[in-house]
């Protein structure tokens, strides 16, 4: 936990994995901890060097996007800090997917062939390639789980306005076709993902992190095709790990269940993971960076000045 008190600070929100820090009027920052959530729980353990991972995958991504649409941020002054524009958050999570996997098989798998409205083809298998990606939104609950909703519920309700809707959709696959792009240089397929938007008068702009393993999945593009045919389990670069462990331990978020015990060593094993996956993702070495609160907080006033 940060626990800073800047100059100009209005505001305070902790996440499950980000604290957020409201700078005057129209300034955000956003620190990225070591706190570590799967099915909306925060597990009782940080894990080394996750925030750092996931704070540079998102700047290099967001950067890698601006010129599709503008995005809430500004500057990286330490390795776990985000200084950004402070946004209206749209309340909708535009979650495109490019394959049949995760909540997607999961609906497809019990019958149901409608996801958000969106019809999915008969005769897939898990891990299949969509004809074209698909956008299956969900909104953005302040608490507990997220529920899917369709387009038409979404500008009923009031969520977005019809207009901004389209743009939504139209912005999603954009950024969605760059970072399978991106992904594909890398030998990464680029599996699904989520976009959170936010409004700046009239202006839609993208915010939280992009592209990240907390917030994708990516297969690897090598061995992709033959693991179809043969009906094999496709490794991937996520946070799924995770979640198949406590799975495995009958942990998935519901009352009465307990998070089991994470011992060192599975602490370290996440920690090299995430690391892995920065290098795959980003094709940098990963150079850890670990900062004292005192020097993290002076950085970040250095940037906050040069902001103001």
């Amino acid at each position: 936990m940060s626990n800073f008190e800047f100059k100009n600070q209005t505001g305070f929100y902790r996440g499950k994995v980000r604290d957020v820090y409201s700078i005057g009027e129209d300034l955000l920052v956003m620190i990225a901890s070591d706190r570590i959530s799967a099915f909306d729980v925060i597990l009782p353990r940080p894990i080394p060097f996750k925030g750092q991972v996931l704070n540079q995958i998102a700047s290099h991504m967001l950067e890698a996007t601006r010129d599709i649409c503008p995005n809430w941020l500004l500057a990286t002054p330490a390795p776990t800090v985000s200084i950004g524009k402070k946004c209206v958050p749209l309340k909708i999570e535009m979650v495109v997917r490019g394959y049949l996997t995760g909540h997607a098989w999961r609906t497809y798998k019990s019958g149901k062939r409608i996801l958000c409205g969106v019809e999915m083809p008969a005769g897939m298998n898990e891990n299949d390639q969509f004809d074209l990606p698909i956008i299956t939104p969900s909104t953005k609950a302040a608490e507990g789980h997220d529920e899917d909703i369709d387009a038409k519920t979404i500008v009923e309700s009031g969520l977005a306005s019809k207009d901004d809707w389209g743009k939504l959709c139209t912005i999603a696959l954009q950024l969605f076709e760059r970072g399978a792009q991106i992904a594909g240089e890398r030998g990464l397929i680029l599996v699904d993902t989520k976009y959170e938007f936010g409004k700046i008068g009239n202006e839609i702009y993208l915010m939280d992190e992009v592209h990240t393993p907390d917030s994708s999945r990516y297969f690897f593009t090598a061995g992709y095709k033959e693991r179809q045919l043969r009906g094999e389990r496709q490794p991937q670069l996520s946070k799924e790990f995770v979640r198949e462990w406590l799975i495995e331990n009958n942990f998935m978020g519901k009352e009465g269940q307990i998070v089991p015990t994470m011992s060192d060593e599975w602490v370290n094993t996440i920690s090299n993971r995430y690391i892995e996956l920065y290098e795959k993702v980003i094709g940098k070495p990963f150079i850890p960076k670990k900062l004292d609160k005192k020097e993290i907080f002076n950085r970040t006033t250095i940037a906050l000045q040069q902001r103001s």
